[in-house]
């Protein structure tokens, strides 16, 4: 008999996402098998009950899905698990917090296509900023972003300390070069946008950090990206598909385009979709995190 394919579902928060759930279940996992609260400790015994309850023939149809809503921790239960593999008992494993990873993929995947196809530069050749910064989306982008090759900085709502220390922690981790900045009123946003070539916005859903007036500052703006999808728009004047629209409310309208939460949205549920998948098809043990979410929306988007 044909072994079910089993998804185990590692969370520390209280509850794994439906989010998550619905996504595996679209990929043709049979079985889900969700854990809440789950500590860092217990991460190598949970996966040692998994690889070695089933022959390498069904360890092939096992994996193991990391969630939560801490970057860090995502990662450390990643590598816990990968340590506590046995050879030819290693199963996959994904981490995604909150969606973190493959949404910080997709927007910074998306800008970089904007920024190649209106004004031939890439990642490396710009300075970017990350409102809401501090959350998992935010430093999971400046991450991707930095690691690219941008100038780019963290910035938090109310302390630069939070940002610099947040900022230091995972240059420490995965040799970024992030910075880390506050912008609590506007006349703060207005001195740092004045020489960004790129924003991210991925602050609050439904709470507008940056309007009209304030953008207007901007000299050498060239694309803002946009992960908020309730009203209003975090970034005034983009609309939820813009994918290279003009950004009408920037100085330089002319040259400044922007991309929307549902654009993003589309490209983070393609890599989520194909990421899922190839746990099921690969035939050797992969490691999934947000390098591998940037490099598959990479690949989608064709840049």
């Amino acid at each position: 008999m044909a072994k079910k394919s089993i998804l185990h579902m590692f969370d520390p928060t209280p509850n794994n996402s439906p989010f998550d759930i619905n996504m595996a279940l679209d990929c043709d996992f049979d079985v889900l098998m969700p854990y809440a609260n789950v500590k860092l400790e217990s991460v190598h015994r949970l996966t040692q009950d998994t690889i070695f309850s089933r022959s390498p023939a069904g360890v092939k149809q096992t994996g193991i899905f990391i969630g939560g809503r801490d970057m860090a921790l995502a990662i450390d239960m990643l590598n816990t698990a990968k340590q506590a593999m046995v050879p030819p008992f290693e199963v996959s494993v994904f981490a995604d917090p909150s969606g973190a990873f493959t949404t910080a993929a997709a927007l910074v995947a998306c800008v970089a296509k904007e920024l190649k196809t209106h004004h031939n530069k890439e990642l490396k050749d710009c300075k970017a900023l990350v409102f809401g910064g501090t959350g998992p989306v935010g430093i999971s982008t400046g991450v991707i972003a930095s690691l690219a090759g941008a100038d780019t900085a963290l910035i938090d709502h109310l302390s630069a300390d939070t940002a610099e220390d947040i900022a230091k922690e995972y240059n420490r981790r995965f040799g970024s070069t992030l910075s880390g900045d506050v912008a609590t009123f506007d006349e703060d946003k207005i001195a740092l946008i004045k020489d960004a070539d790129i924003i991210f916005c991925t602050a609050k859903a439904g709470v507008q950090i940056l309007s009209a007036n304030v953008l207007s500052s901007a000299q050498q703006l060239k694309v803002v990206g946009d992960v908020n999808a309730v009203p209003p728009a975090g970034i005034e004047g983009v609309q939820l598909n813009d994918s290279g629209a003009p950004l009408s409310q920037a100085s330089n309208s002319k040259n400044t385009v922007s991309v929307g939460a549902l654009a993003v949205g589309n490209i983070k549920y393609k890599v989520q979709h194909a990421l899922l998948k190839s746990m099921l098809n690969s035939e050797k043990p992969s490691y999934i995190d947000f390098r591998a979410a940037y490099e598959k929306a990479k690949e989608i988007l064709d840049i």
